[in-house]
C-alpha cells in the first residue's frame, strides 16, 4: 500500500465514522434534549422510533465518538511525524490545537453546545508531550487514562453530575425554547446549559485521552503503514464479537447493577470502536476497496467542514429560528433527514475537492496553524491531516 492509499483508507474510515456521529448527534441531541435520556419518565415512542433508538444506542452511541477519538490520535501522530524535520514542530502542533480550541469555543457558544472540538483540543494539549516520548510511553499513558475512565464507571465521582431536579427543569425549558425561541433566545439558553455539559466532558475526558494515545501508538507501531489484512480482519472479528457481547450483556438491568456489569458497556464500546475501525480499514485495503469506500474519502478529508456544517443545518431544522422541529418528530424521521444531509455532503465534498486542495475550514485551520496563507489550488493530496 503506497502512502496515498494509506491516507485514503484513513480518510475513508473518518468519512464513515462521521455518519455515526451525525446519527447520534441528530437523534439524541438536536431532535430532543440530550438530558432527556437521564429522566426516568421518557415520552412514549412509536415502535419504529424505539427500534431506531435501540439500534443507535447499542451499536453506534459512543462507539462513533470513540472511533473519532482514535482517528484524532492517529492524525496527531501523523502530523507529528510529518513535521519531524521542522525545528518549529512543537510550536506548530501547539498552535494547531489552540486554533482548534478557538473553533471549538465558537462552535460551543454560538452554534451548538454539544460541541466536541473543545474537549478534543484540550485533550490534544495534554497528549502532545507524550508524542515526544517512545512508544511504551504512549501505550502506558493510554492504559493509565483508560484505567481511570473504567474506574470511574465503578466508583463515579461524588457530586460531579447535576441533580435530577436541575436536569428535569432544563429539559422542560429546552422543549419550549429550542422549539419556539428566536436565535437570541436559543443562544442565551445554550449558554446557560453549558454548566450541565461540563460534567459529561469531565466524565469522558480520561477515555478521550486514552484513545488519543492509543491511536498515536497504533500509528507509530506501524500496523497501518502496510496492509496487514489478516491482522485487521482478525481484530475486526474478535473486537466486534466481544464488543457486541459485552454491550448486550451490559444492557441487561440485572447485569448492569453489578460492579463487573458497570464495566461491560464501556469496555464493549471501546472494543466495538476498534472492531469497526479494523473492519473498515481491512475493506479499504482490499483490491476493490477504492470502489467500495472511495465515496467516503472526500467526506473524510473534509470532516471538520462537514461536522460544523451539520451543526448549522440541524440547528436551522430543529430550532425555533428555523423550522422549529425540536421535539416534534420521531427518531426514524430525524434519521432520514440526517441521511439526506449526509448524502448531500458526499456529493458536495467530492465536488469541492475536485476544485480545491482542502475543505474551507481545513484550509483556514491550516493557514492559522502555519501563520501563512495556504494554497487552495488543486494539487495532489498526500496528507489527511
Amino acid at each position: 500500500m503506497n502512502p496515498s492509499d494509506r491516507i485514503d483508507s484513513i480518510d475513508a474510515l473518518r468519512g464513515v465514522a462521521l455518519l455515526g456521529v451525525l446519527a447520534i448527534n441528530l437523534v439524541m441531541e438536536f431532535r430532543v434534549s440530550i438530558f432527556e435520556q437521564f429522566l426516568s419518565a421518557v415520552p412514549p415512542a412509536a415502535p419504529l422510533d424505539r427500534a431506531v433508538e435501540t439500534v443507535l444506542m447499542l451499536a453506534v452511541d459512543l462507539k462513533a465518538f470513540a472511533l473519532f477519538s482514535l482517528l484524532f490520535g492517529i492524525g496527531l501522530a501523523i502530523q507529528f511525524e510529518h513535521l519531524s524535520e521542522s525545528p518549529r514542530r512543537a510550536v506548530l502542533l501547539f498552535r494547531r490545537l489552540i486554533v482548534l480550541l478557538a473553533f471549538g469555543l465558537i462552535h460551543l457558544c454560538l452554534i451548538w453546545n454539544g460541541d466536541i472540538l473543545t474537549e478534543y483540543a484540550l485533550a490534544g494539549l495534554i497528549v502532545l508531550p507524550f508524542l515526544f516520548g517512545p512508544r511504551w510511553l504512549l501505550a502506558g499513558g493510554a492504559a493509565a487514562f483508560l484505567g481511570v475512565y473504567l474506574a470511574m464507571q465503578v466508583w463515579p465521582p461524588a457530586g460531579l453530575f447535576p441533580s435530577f431536579t436541575s436536569i428535569q427543569r432544563d429539559v422542560q425549558e429546552a422543549n419550549q425554547i429550542y422549539a419556539t425561541g428566536s436565535f437570541g433566545d436559543v443562544l442565551a439558553f445554550r449558554l446557560r446549559e453549558i454548566p450541565l455539559f461540563v460534567p459529561l466532558h469531565v466524565y469522558m475526558l480520561p477515555r478521550t485521552l486514552g484513545l488519543f494515545l492509543f491511536g498515536a501508538f497504533v500509528w507509530r507501531s506501524g500496523v497501518l503503514r502496510t496492509p496487514h489484512r489478516v491482522l485487521l480482519f482478525s481484530t475486526a472479528v474478535v473486537c466486534i464479537g466481544l464488543g457486541a457481547l459485552l454491550v448486550l450483556s451490559g444492557s441487561s438491568s440485572f447485569v448492569a447493577v453489578t460492579g463487573i456489569g458497570r464495566l461491560a458497556t464501556p469496555v464493549g464500546t471501546i472494543a466495538l470502536a476498534l472492531g469497526y475501525g479494523a473492519a473498515i480499514l481491512a475493506i479499504a485495503n482490499l483490491t476493490s476497496g477504492k470502489a467500495l469506500l472511495g465515496w467516503a474519502v472526500p467526506l473524510g478529508r473534509m470532516a471538520f467542514t462537514n461536522y460544523l456544517a451539520q451543526s448549522l443545518i440541524f440547528g436551522w431544522i430543529f430550532y425555533g429560528y428555523g423550522l422549529g422541529l425540536f421535539g416534534s418528530i420521531g427518531a426514524a424521521k430525524a434519521l432520514v433527514i440526517g441521511l439526506a444531509v449526509y448524502i448531500a455532503q458526499i456529493f458536495f465534498s467530492a465536488w469541492w475537492l475536485g476544485r480545491y486542495r482542502y475543505g474551507p475550514v481545513e484550509w483556514l485551520w491550516r493557514t492559522l496553524m502555519y501563520g501563512t496563507m495556504q494554497p487552495m489550488s488543486i494539487a495532489p493530496l498526500t496528507s489527511s491531516i
